[in-house]
């Protein structure tokens, strides 16, 4: 009995712990969703404070403002094209390194690897230069395909470890049954690769969507923005309209928190499945 209150008495101590940090970063989403909600003067005599009642002016005003559905038809297209292409060069990438080891693939993948710890802003310059010349510069399409190439190490990383944990029997039976290697690959080990791909998935998707340096540099005009760049615009043109600016920030926010609310679990099997098979 007291080694059972001893525990309860430690969970309860790190439950109320894990509360009280969620409570602090939940805080900035208080404010932001509370005060979008009221008019200004209501939002300069007190932020803290719950509105009296809803105003929702300000979200009809920063639709129009935005041009919110074009904004985020161009972040979706960029996302789900990003996510397309990187799921099938990396999975196959990977899967290529793991069943065909040599030393060109595992320095390919040292590179892969390597290329992990280069920070964005030290390549962003000769980046721009690049995608200049080979016309990629304002461009959705441009733009993903700097993402293919700035989020494929990560991507072929994930995938690699969770190969190995793939027994070959299953390839070599397909084989013998008269299944094409790339029949193998996309009847038989993409679908076992669906946890990690999964994972791959939520993680990009909340990197590409949320991302403001990248489309900042390539993408100009203002009919290809993205939500960040749009978000960001408005806030330049309405600083000082805090109920507008707050309004515009939540619905900034919104699509991605309820993409990940979704598929949040996936994360945690794919990375859980990846490390220990892997």
């Amino acid at each position: 009995m007291d080694a059972v209150k001893k525990y309860s008495a430690r969970l309860f101590t790190l439950e109320v712990i894990g509360i009280i940090v969620a409570l602090l970063f939940l805080v900035p989403f208080y404010f932001v969703v509370v005060n979008s909600l009221k008019t200004f003067p209501e939002l300069a005599a007190n932020a803290a404070k719950l509105p009296k009642s809803l105003y929702l002016d300000s979200y009809t005003k920063v639709w129009t403002i935005m041009n919110f559905p074009k904004a985020f038809f161009n972040s979706l297209f960029i996302t789900v094209v990003s996510n397309l292409g990187l799921v099938v060069i990396s999975s196959m990438a990977a899967y290529r390194m793991v069943r065909k080891p040599s030393k060109f693939n595992n320095l390919v993948f040292l590179a892969f690897v390597a290329a992990m710890v280069i920070p964005f802003q030290s390549i962003m310059i000769p980046l721009v230069r690049v995608a200049s010349n080979v016309g990629l510069m304002d461009s959705k399409l441009g733009l993903v395909a700097c993402y293919f190439g700035f989020g494929v190490s990560l991507n072929t990383f994930l995938y690699h470890g969770f190969v190995k944990s793939i027994p070959q029997e299953i390839e070599e039976s397909a084989t013998v049954d008269g299944c094409s290697p790339y029949g193998v690959f996309w009847r038989i080990v993409f679908p076992l690769l669906k946890p990690m791909t999964m994972t791959v998935i939520i993680l990009n998707s909340l990197w590409i969507w949320n991302d403001y340096l990248l489309p900042s540099l390539v993408l100009n005009s203002p009919g290809l923005r993205t939500i960040p760049l749009a978000t960001f615009s408005f806030f330049g043109q309405y600083t000082k309209q805090w109920d507008l600016a707050l309004a515009g920030l939540t619905l900034s926010v919104l699509p991605i928190v309820i993409f990940f609310l979704m598929l949040q679990k996936h994360i945690v099997e794919g990375i859980t499945a990846g490390s220990v098979k892997g």
